[in-house]
């Protein structure tokens, strides 16, 4: 039979039992009024609540979020530099100079720091410091499109298509919650080095002030990022990231019928999964988790491991509810080579998906000899045993 280890959470409770220890209430329900929404675990990935996360939306401004990855990726791999000077072409002022959209207000032909446009976009949402970007980085908006669009397919943000870099309504744009939570993972995960922009709350440029869209960077609740939308057709909108005491989560909200609405509502969102949910940690990496039996082996069991630290987020009220097992064949024949993927952890708990993590063998397992083959072998022909 299987040898499961106790994952570390479960060792603090005796006597231990790795099957359901003492019932506990259900972690309580959140609702909001946004009619599109999601709330993210940044660390495990986990999705702690959804509406609606899959219905195709227009992303207004929160488009903006590609545009500066593309960017932030030239200056991490040294194509760009913040020094750079990116010239204004008439087009873009034109397209901008007389608009209502949001704006940083730059002139024809003069020459802005790519450091001042990252501000210009992700403080004042500059309509026209995106499409300078844009121009500047594949020559037309365009173009520049479908670099969005190729970097969307390449993080998973499998139902989305950009129009344009500052998400001005467009026939044929949309994207979904779910996938603007994609992005902003993304975004803080590979560029700690230029995330910090997007807490900055005010900017000034060409003598004018503004301050940023993001309501909640204005108050004491973690936040440190990402950005408004709105346009009429979809509302308002707010990705925000948030970090408390080593916790980091992503809230998505969409469709929202005011400014405040949207500060409202995310915020009403971060405060749950901070206060409902918390990590656990149930393995190292390396650690073995169990001991599976092996069919005609030289060893008869296998240790199997995970190949990083396995960390789940769970419902505070239900871990005391959790349950940890490991799915495998009856018995893994051998040959095994260290690091054959052999089994799955499974971790469960109410009001949570339950968490699926692959394990891998810990060690080799070579096959017996002729003679230790032969009584396995008899006792399965004659009784239909696999080990």
């Amino acid at each position: 039979m299987i040898m499961l280890r106790l994952p570390r959470i479960f060792r603090s409770f005796a006597p231990a039992a790795v099957a359901v220890l003492a019932a506990a209430s259900p972690s309580a329900a959140v609702e909001t009024a946004a009619p599109e929404a999601i709330v993210v675990d940044y660390d495990t990935g986990a999705v702690l609540f959804e509406k609606n996360a899959d219905e195709k939306v227009g992303p207004a401004s929160m488009a903006k979020m590609m545009t500066v990855y593309l960017l932030f990726e030239r200056l991490q791999d040294g194509r760009m530099s913040l020094e750079d000077k990116l010239t204004v072409s008439e087009d873009v002022w034109r397209r901008w100079y007389k608009s209502e959209g949001s704006k940083m207000f730059l002139e024809v032909g003069k020459e802005v720091s790519v450091e001042d446009l990252i501000r210009g976009i992700v403080v004042q949402s500059g309509n026209d410091a995106s499409d300078v970007v844009a121009e500047a980085i594949a020559g037309s908006e365009e173009a520049f499109a479908r670099e969005m669009n190729r970097k969307a397919r390449e993080l998973g943000m499998t139902s989305t298509l950009f129009a344009n870099a500052s998400g001005w309504p467009a026939p044929d744009q949309y994207t979904t919650v779910r996938d603007l939570a994609t992005l902003v993972a993304a975004t803080v995960r590979k560029f700690p080095n230029f995330y910090h922009y997007y807490a900055e709350k005010n900017f000034t440029f060409n003598g004018i002030k503004q301050g940023n869209r993001n309501p909640l960077l204005y108050k004491d609740v973690g936040v440190d990022g990402l950005k408004t939308g709105h346009t009429q057709e979809s509302g308002f909108g707010l990705a925000a990231s948030a970090e408390r005491d080593g916790r980091r989560v992503i809230v998505v909200a969409h469709g929202m019928e005011s400014m405040r609405a949207r500060g409202e509502q995310v915020e009403r969102l971060i405060d749950w999964a901070f206060r409902e949910w918390d990590h656990v940690a149930m393995f190292e990496s390396g650690e073995i988790v169990a001991e599976i039996p092996v069919w005609l082996g030289d060893e008869d069991f296998v240790p199997v491991v995970a190949m990083d630290d396995v960390t789940v987020a769970v419902p505070l009220k239900s871990m005391r509810r959790m349950t940890v097992s490991v799915t495998h064949r009856k018995a893994v024949p051998a040959p095994i080579a260290r690091g054959d993927r052999i089994a799955t952890l499974v971790v469960a708990a109410p009001d949570m998906k339950p968490v699926e993590v692959p394990l891998y063998a810990g060690a080799d397992v070579g096959e017996r000899g002729f003679f230790g083959r032969i009584g396995p072998a008899i006792k399965s022909l004659v009784l239909g045993s696999t080990g």
